[in-house]
């Protein structure tokens, strides 16, 4: 069984990710890098092709990842937007959904000039009233396992889900 971070970007998938891969001594992916070491930078991705193909390429990479065994896996903000990558992932794995408040956001988030979906003309923190209006009710749904990450270290937040884990 694999255990699958989601959540919105900022929101410390990645490094929550690694340290609960350390502690159960397990691998951890990060579906964006297994994307950047392939096809180069997301923003690149999205500048030539659009979003729609840089959602094509991340089902391709939840379908090899998902055949997989014992993985801890990182996922992108977006991902697991597409009901085909959650019956994937769900299909040999739990979903925890690391929920953070706008406020932490933003201030993870502050000065990111990597992130397509936050280049835009409105306010960062409008940009993320947005996406989190569509998408917290959706990671609410697909998870098994809800933690809130504010005010917390990641070795906290892993320790947290390490012991959801074990606890079912």
């Amino acid at each position: 069984m694999n255990l699958i971070l989601c959540g919105m970007m900022g929101c410390g998938k990645t490094t929550v990710g690694r340290e609960i891969a350390r502690r159960i001594g397990a691998f951890c992916y990060d579906t964006d890098d297994l994307i950047v070491e392939k096809y180069g930078r997301i923003a690149d991705i999205f500048a030539r092709f659009g979003e729609g193909r840089f959602r094509e390429i991340e089902t391709e990479t939840v379908k090899g990842l998902s055949q997989k065994d014992g993985l801890v896996i990182a996922t992108g903000g977006g991902l697991v937007l597409k009901e085909e990558n959650v019956e994937l992932l769900k299909a040999n794995g739990k979903i925890v959904y690391l929920r953070a408040k706008k406020e932490t956001l933003l201030s993870r988030l502050q000065g990111d000039g990597e992130r397509p979906l936050l280049q835009s003309k409105e306010s960062l923190s409008d940009r993320l009233a947005q996406l989190l209006e569509v998408r917290a009710p959706i990671y609410e749904r697909i998870a098994d396992y809800t933690v809130d990450v504010d005010g917390k270290t990641p070795y906290e937040i892993a320790a947290e889900i390490v012991a959801l884990a074990q606890e079912k």
